[in-house]
């Protein structure tokens, strides 16, 4: 596979742009838990269509979230995380396969509309002493897994789930990245087992995550120095702002 062919008909500023957005995203992430799925697609789409941005993210953000989880493997909570995965792994192979049979614009507007609420939701329920226990997270990473396997920003849903269930700070970020490696593992062996991922896929994948490597433990200085109520509100507005993406993706299409 020469994968420089992957590249074919794109221009070297428009390549400096996906690496610059790519930078961006890595450190938006490495504070907020979450980033690639939700500003990526804004560079991506215009350059090689809606089709091959899922498995793009899918295999990128193995690279950016093994360096999340290095930077910050002291703060990951294996307990949740092995009650996430062993909930959303079954159920995201058929989220995965669903990808590459339907479109998913409907899916992303429910779930964006969805998130956009989940904010002032999560804080209303906070506020009369509500949170999800063990059994709850698993229950409502079932569904997450279908989501994740087949959309491009899901990772949204996992932060609310882990901070519903009392995670807090670097630990949401720790814990979140930890998943998300082996949920996108799982993912990008469905894609490729399809067929779908070809030069261009891994082309872009390879480009975007290897500019992000860095991006974690540059984040990383932000959140260790930042207070935890500023953190919740920063990964408050990052749920809001990707919901809004989702939602305006799904419109678009």
């Amino acid at each position: 596979m020469n994968l420089l062919s992957g590249f074919a008909g794109i221009s070297l500023v428009q390549l400096l742009l996906v690496a610059g957005m790519a930078l961006v995203a890595s450190v938006v992430g490495g504070v907020a838990g979450y980033g690639t799925g939700a500003l990526m697609p804004l560079v991506l789409v215009p350059l090689v269509g809606a089709e091959p941005v899922v498995p793009i993210i899918a295999i990128s953000a193995l690279f950016s979230n093994t360096s999340r989880a290095l930077a910050f493997k002291s703060y990951v909570d294996v307990r949740r995380a092995i009650i996430v995965m062993a909930a959303a792994i079954p159920t995201c192979i058929l989220g995965a396969y669903g990808y590459t049979k339907l479109d998913n614009a409907g899916a992303a507007l429910v779930i964006g509309a969805m998130l956009i609420v989940s904010v002032p939701l999560r804080r209303l329920l906070k506020h009369h002493g509500f949170s999800i226990g063990d059994r709850g997270l698993g229950i409502a990473s079932i569904g997450w897994g279908v989501v994740v396997g087949g959309t491009a920003g899901a990772g949204i849903i996992l932060l609310s789930l882990l901070m519903a269930a009392g995670l807090e700070g670097a630990g949401v970020i720790a814990t979140d990245a930890a998943i998300s490696i082996i949920i996108g593992i799982v993912k990008v062996g469905v894609f490729g087992i399809s067929g779908i991922v070809g030069a261009q896929v891994i082309a872009f994948a390879l480009l975007i995550g290897l500019i992000a490597l860095p991006g974690a433990f540059l984040a990383r200085k932000f959140v260790e120095r930042m207070p935890v109520h500023v953190h919740t509100a920063i990964l408050d507005v990052v749920v809001i702002v990707g919901g809004v993406f989702l939602v305006y993706g799904a419109w678009a299409r």
